[in-house]
């Protein structure tokens, strides 16, 4: 879940022609002609770790895609292990024909095991035009564009209940010692401060990651991202120690450290929002307001809100972004009318789609802003879109999968491990260094 875009058209075609890859204007393999309904009969099969509201939410614009093109869709959930589920799909002959990958490490590996088609003509021009050129790099392997970034993520967020904090007499913090203090007056108020989904690992690679970002600075973090830089560092046994100071505070993590290990992303989200409220503040993405809003029918901005993850010990505020990538698979069935879903993908009109449906960000800069439902979603789009090449991606996002994007294993699993013990950070980067070097080697 991570949980993640344009068009300066050629000015001779229109946004269907651009989106259906039409001759005229350099598209090539199934080509819309002049007619609706161009992939009538034909199947396209997608692969990707949403579900639930994500999931009913891409379905809608996949029913867009359907309805322009007559394709029929069929969304295959892999859950987290995205990696893994699709290569036991490749080799069993069932490839999907797109995937949306979350991980840019994921990305990388399918790319150098040959199990991806470059981007078409008609997609590269778009992408070209309408991302900031961060967004290529990260769709790119050895030169070659294979990921398109459909959805993005802020991953800098920090999201509350007004009334808790009102209650409280608590503003948005501006540090991260002021955020901490700020969750013991929370928690003297009766609630407990943050709930945490420790559930599912990559959460806390988020927390670590803002933490790390806005301590260490971003050389180190762009160093740590490529692993040229040891986690057995000063600055990550630093970073895990800050960490810590959250996760064995009882009176800071709802229900504590046993029960955040018992929680995922929807259920860390109901904690704060749902209709028995144990926790004032929940920390992740953007995508927090689609399941308050979608599941428990927050409004945006009154009833569930956001501030900027803080700075720490001095550093900047981070930014940090994520995003989903839809690559087509050579091995998939229908790969020429995934490829044409895919430059559907591109333009503004689908991603317009989710956006209206909420729990959604495009990195498209011709996205028109009120596509989007509510002003703190518009705000959250326009300062990613406004950061342009500065923003920083997901570390763990660009690690190998084995490290940084596998249930139970890896920097999922021993940042799990740190959550239900946090007293010896030394220890914990030791063996996140011994888990990175094998990733990485392999």
């Amino acid at each position: 879940m991570m949980m993640r875009r344009r068009t300066t058209l050629l000015t001779s075609c229109t946004a269907l022609t651009l989106a259906l890859g039409a001759t005229a204007c350099g598209g090539d393999d199934v080509s819309a002609g002049g007619g609706d309904k161009a992939l009538s009969g034909q199947t396209v099969t997608v692969a990707g770790v949403w579900s639930g509201s994500e999931q009913k939410n891409f379905q809608k614009v996949l029913d867009a895609f359907s309805e322009k093109t007559g394709a029929k869709t069929q969304f295959v959930s892999t859950g987290d292990n995205v990696s893994t589920v699709v290569g036991s799909k490749i080799e069993g002959g069932n490839a999907p024909d797109v995937v949306m990958v979350p991980q840019v490490g994921v990305l990388q590996q399918f790319a150098k095991k040959g199990w991806l088609k470059p981007l078409s003509g008609t997609a590269r021009q778009t992408i070209g035009a309408d991302y900031a050129p961060v967004w290529k790099k990260y769709g790119s392997v050895d030169g070659t564009l294979y990921g398109l970034y459909f959805k993005a993520a802020h991953k800098s967020t920090v999201w509350y209940s007004p009334d808790a904090l009102a209650q409280a007499g608590v503003k948005a913090p501006k540090t991260y010692d002021a955020l901490l203090k700020a969750g013991h007056t929370v928690s003297d108020s009766g609630l407990a401060a943050f709930s945490v989904a420790g559930q599912d690992g990559w959460t806390l690679t988020d927390w670590f990651e803002n933490i790390y970002l806005s301590q260490a600075g971003p050389q180190k973090y762009d160093a740590l991202a490529a692993h040229e830089l040891k986690w057995t560092d000063a600055s990550v046994v630093k970073a895990l120690g800050t960490l810590g100071r959250l996760f064995k505070d009882k009176q800071l993590v709802a229900g504590g450290q046993k029960e955040a290990l018992n929680t995922d992303f929807p259920g860390s989200v109901e904690k704060v929002f749902g209709p028995e409220p144990k926790a004032g503040m929940v920390y992740e993405g953007d995508f927090v307001a689609g399941v308050a809003h979608d599941q428990y029918g927050k409004a945006i901005g009154k009833d569930a809100d956001f501030f900027p993850f803080p700075a720490v010990d001095g550093g900047k505020a981070p930014v940090v972004s994520g995003g989903d990538a839809a690559v087509v698979l050579k091995d998939g069935k229908n790969a020429k009318a995934g490829m044409k879903l895919l430059e559907y993908l591109a333009t503004p009109e689908a991603s317009a789609v989710w956006a209206k449906a909420g729990g959604f960000l495009s990195p498209n800069k011709k996205l028109d802003l009120a596509s989007y439902g509510d002003d703190v979603t518009r705000a959250t789009a326009k300062s990613l879109v406004g950061a342009g090449d500065s923003v920083r991606f997901d570390m763990s996002d660009q690690a190998p999968a084995a490290f940084g994007g596998t249930k139970g294993a890896g920097e999922w699993k021993l940042l799990q491990d740190f959550l239900r013990d946090p007293s010896d950070p030394k220890g914990t980067a030791a063996k996140l260094e011994a888990a990175a070097a094998k990733a990485y080697q392999d």
